[in-house]
């Protein structure tokens, strides 16, 4: 095994290579975790997640919680003199960038930042890369974002909000996490916006006006009222059959899901808490049904037996580590045909991990049975 360990901000990173490629993080191949009856509509289908062990997430806020209140304050980079604590932490960049932005949490509580919320204004929008945890009453932290928004670098406003009612989908969420490459962020973004402008003018019964708004800005294509209108009929039986079953099932804890898109799936996303998952549901549903519209294939079904194994299995045979002392830790264990990245908090009185994202890689995961080959 060997190992190699820098720092950036207080933030250590540690990247290991396993030579007998078998590595279990996080607890995501647990007997306790269970994966039920699909819902589907569509070419959507989405397998719930239960579980015996759940945690206290009370103590933390998320993003739209933060920005809602005020408490929480994103701004470009060049522009954090007015958000400084004390005279002594001061971020020395003297201009906008790409792919910098700064965070000021205010709150009496951590924030949780979950990779594909998108942050709208300033000069472009932006999707969080990667998950982390800031602490209570921060100074300025440097975020770690990415741009789609190609074709803007003009100022609409000083400060960011969210796109309150969704995250990126998967296929552009997967390039921020898994690639971490700007231009392939931007191919997803025109893709996902080509390909939802397509769907919506070639559906039946399509409302008459011109097209969606040209594939450059993804908040404000997916912000077009047939386009929100297409996702909600695409989610909203999904999202209500979801709450039936977990209403049903209030014992077992709901923490998450597994998606399928096409008959292939894609994506997993748990929580530490039946709590923590129905704070972000409304987003990551939305998220699961924009990817679905923009998907046109088709196989047969995806089983149980596949979903609960595309859960279940998290050998890999290389892990990279990304700690901040105290606060958290978020590791990335790849394999051959998936990624999974889990979010730890390590605050006082926590120790535990507070999301897990699980991701197919390529056609590892198709209607074939899903198995790895």
């Amino acid at each position: 095994m060997s190992r190699s360990i820098f720092s950036r901000f207080g933030v250590g990173v540690v990247i290991v290579w396993l030579a007998c490629s078998s590595l279990v993080w996080g607890g995501i191949a647990s007997p306790n975790y269970k994966v039920l009856n699909p819902i589907s509509h569509g070419n959507l289908t989405i397998f719930p997640v239960v579980t015996s062990i759940t945690h206290d997430t009370s103590g933390f806020i998320t993003l739209d919680e933060g920005i809602r209140s005020g408490e929480v304050v994103v701004t470009e980079t060049g522009r954090t003199g007015g958000l400084v604590r004390g005279p002594h932490h001061r971020i020395p960049v003297s201009s906008a960038q790409v792919n910098n932005l700064v965070l000021v949490n205010n709150s009496k509580r951590p924030l949780i930042l979950l990779a594909g919320e998108i942050v709208t204004g300033g000069k472009q929008d932006r999707v969080v890369a990667k998950d982390r945890v800031i602490p209570a009453e921060s100074e300025p932290v440097d975020l770690g974002v990415f741009c789609v928004e190609p074709g803007r670098w003009t100022e609409t406003s000083v400060n960011f909000g969210t796109m309150k009612s969704q995250m990126a989908q998967p296929s552009v969420r997967k390039e921020a996490m898994v690639a971490q490459d700007q231009h392939r962020v931007w191919n997803s973004v025109g893709e996902a916006n080509g390909a939802v402008a397509g769907a919506i003018a070639g559906s039946a019964g399509a409302a008459p006006g011109p097209p969606p708004p040209p594939p450059s800005s993804y908040a404000k294509t997916f912000d077009d009222e047939r386009v929100r209108k297409a996702i909600a009929d695409q989610a909203a039986p999904v999202e209500q059959s979801y709450s039936s079953t977990t209403r049903q099932l209030r014992d077992q804890h709901a923490v998450g899901v597994v998606v399928a898109v096409g008959g292939r799936l894609i994506w997993a996303d748990l929580f530490a808490s039946s709590a923590l998952l129905e704070k972000y549901w409304p987003k990551l549903v939305r998220s699961y049904a924009a990817e679905a519209i923009t998907t046109q294939r088709a196989f047969k079904p995806v089983s149980l037996a596949d979903a609960q194994q595309f859960l279940e299995r998290s050998e890999g045979n290389r892990q990279v580590i990304e700690s901040e002392p105290g606060v958290y830790r978020q590791s990335e264990t790849i394999a051959p045909n998936f990624k999974l990245f889990t979010l730890a908090s390590l605050l006082p009185g926590t120790g535990f991990d507070l999301h897990v994202s699980k991701i197919a890689d390529g056609n590892a995961y198709g209607p074939e049975i899903g198995k790895l080959e």
